[in-house]
């Protein structure tokens, strides 16, 4: 009976060699099961080159241009703050057409400033056709009640590749909560 414990500990031990994989093997196993990148370096630094012509044309008010950029789609997407109560504080604006309209709301009631975090700006793609950027920034102004004083936000764009040029599906403006007190 003495040697129960040490069968025990030898099974334990042989469980374990069992199951350990080495850092090489890992490596293999994840490359296996993992799909491989859907967009070379060109593509992702389009996607890149496409957000800073964003912000850009943003921080200038040319929403011709920026109209632009948006895909010509019922589907094409805008989430930001909405001055009509009975759209919530926040919603959807659907199709090229509102989309422009809230733009030039948004222009139009003063300063907009856009000062993206670039250090912080991610993009990956999804497909070969679509690719998902993700901004910190601060922005400024004084739409629909806002006060006109930089405020943290987040800003996710779905791209999707129209021939060769990479445009706006949806854009995701979302304001960051103040931190709870005491909370970090």
């Amino acid at each position: 009976m003495q040697k129960l414990p040490h069968m025990k500990n030898a099974l334990l031990a042989a469980l374990v060699l069992l199951t350990t994989v080495s850092p090489g093997s890992a490596a293999l196993a994840a490359s296996e099961t993992m799909p491989p990148e859907p967009l070379d370096t060109r593509a992702l630094s389009a996607v890149s080159s496409r957000f800073h012509e964003l912000m850009d044309l943003a921080n200038h008010h040319d929403i011709d241009a920026i109209r632009k950029m948006f895909w010509q789609s019922p589907s094409a997407l805008l989430v930001a703050k909405s001055a009509i109560p009975s759209e919530g504080n926040w919603a959807g604006f659907w199709g090229g057409k509102a989309i422009e309209q809230k733009l030039r709301d948004i222009a139009a009631s003063g300063p907009v400033v856009l000062e993206p975090d670039f250090s912080k700006l991610k993009i990956v793609g999804l497909t070969h056709e679509v690719a998902e950027s993700y901004a910190p920034m601060t922005i400024t102004v004084s739409y629909a009640g806002q006060s006109g004083t930089p405020r943290p936000f987040l800003m996710i764009i779905n791209w999707i590749k129209i021939g060769q040029e990479w445009k706006i599906a949806a854009e995701i403006i979302l304001p960051v909560p103040p931190a709870s007190p005491g909370k970090h």
